[in-house]
C-alpha cells in the first residue's frame, strides 16, 4: 500500500523529473521571449540557458547538477538552434556560475548539500538550551539548516553565505532562519552556542582556531565528514553511510 510523506515534509520530485522540467523551462522561456517580447534570437536563447541552468543549484549531487545544467545546451546543439548563437551567448551560463561562486569564495567548499537526516542523534552528544543560537557557517542552499532544525526545532538558527544568489535562495527556502550574505571567516562567532560546518579538510584547523578565539568555553563546533587534524574531538558519530561527524568543544 502506498504511503504519504510525513506531514510538513514535501516529497521531492523523482529523478529525472527535475532535469526534464529544467530543460522544458529553458525551451519555454526561449520561445516565449522570441514570440512575445520580440527579443533577438541570441538574447532569447541566452535567457533560456540561464532559466534552464538555475535549477542545477538546487540539485542534491554534483552529477545531477551537471546533467541539469548541460541538458538544455545539448538540446540546442542537437536541434540546430545553437548554431545560430554568437560566441558570447555561451558565456552567460559561466557568468551565472561566477555569481553563484565568486572568486573570493573559491578557497572554501563548493555547495556540498548536507543529507536530510545526517545530524539525527546529534543531540545525544551535544546538549543545548531550547533557545540556543546555532550557526551554519557557509550555509549554501540551506540543507544544513534544515538538518539542524530537525535536531533542535526550538533553536535560534542562523546561516551565513558569501554567494548572494545562494544566500537569497536560502532565505526563501528557510524563512524560519536568519540568513545573511557575508564572510564566515570575517563575521564573529561569539554569539553562537554551536557552529556547524561542512567545509574541506584544509579549512578545519582554521575553523577551530577561530572558534577558540571567539566562542565561549563550552561552546560546540560540529563538522560533517572532515576532521580537524591534530585536534582531539569530544565525540564522533558515524552516519549510516559511514561518513563521520566530528564534534568539538571549545576550551577542552
Amino acid at each position: 500500500m502506498a504511503t504519504s510523506p510525513p506531514l510538513g515534509r514535501t516529497a521531492a520530485p523523482r529523478w529525472p523529473l527535475p532535469a526534464l522540467l529544467a530543460w522544458a523551462a529553458g525551451w519555454v522561456a526561449m520561445l516565449a521571449l522570441q514570440r512575445t517580447a520580440a527579443l533577438p534570437p541570441a538574447l532569447a536563447v541566452a535567457a533560456g540557458l540561464l532559466v534552464a541552468a538555475a535549477p542545477a543549484l538546487f540539485a542534491a549531487t554534483f552529477w545531477r547538477r551537471v546533467i541539469i545544467a548541460a541538458g538544455f545546451p545539448v538540446s540546442l546543439v542537437a536541434s540546430g538552434v545553437g548554431a545560430a548563437l554568437p560566441a558570447w551567448a555561451w558565456l552567460l551560463p559561466l557568468a551565472a556560475l561566477a555569481l553563484a561562486y565568486p572568486v573570493t569564495a573559491w578557497r572554501d567548499a563548493p555547495v556540498f548539500p548536507t543529507p536530510r537526516d545526517a545530524l539525527a542523534g546529534l543531540d545525544r552528544h551535544v546538549v543545548l538550551a531550547p533557545d540556543a543560537s546555532v550557526l551554519d557557517a557557509g550555509c549554501g542552499l540551506g540543507h544544513g539548516l534544515r538538518a539542524l532544525r530537525a535536531v533542535w526545532p526550538q533553536a535560534r538558527l542562523a546561516g551565513v553565505e558569501w554567494s548572494w544568489p545562494l544566500a537569497l535562495a536560502t532565505k526563501l527556502r528557510c524563512p524560519w532562519a536568519r540568513v545573511a550574505r557575508g564572510d564566515m571567516w570575517r563575521d564573529t562567532w561569539a554569539a553562537h552556542d554551536l557552529v556547524y560546518l561542512f567545509q574541506r579538510p584544509e579549512s578545519m584547523a582554521r575553523a577551530l582556531a577561530k572558534a577558540d578565539v571567539e566562542m565561549r568555553p563550552g561552546a560546540w563546533v560540529v563538522s560533517l565528514e572532515f576532521e580537524a587534524a591534530g585536534r582531539r574531538p569530544h565525540a564522533r558519530m558515524d552516519m549510516a553511510s559511514g561518513r563521520p561527524i566530528w564534534i568539538y568543544r571549545v576550551g577542552s
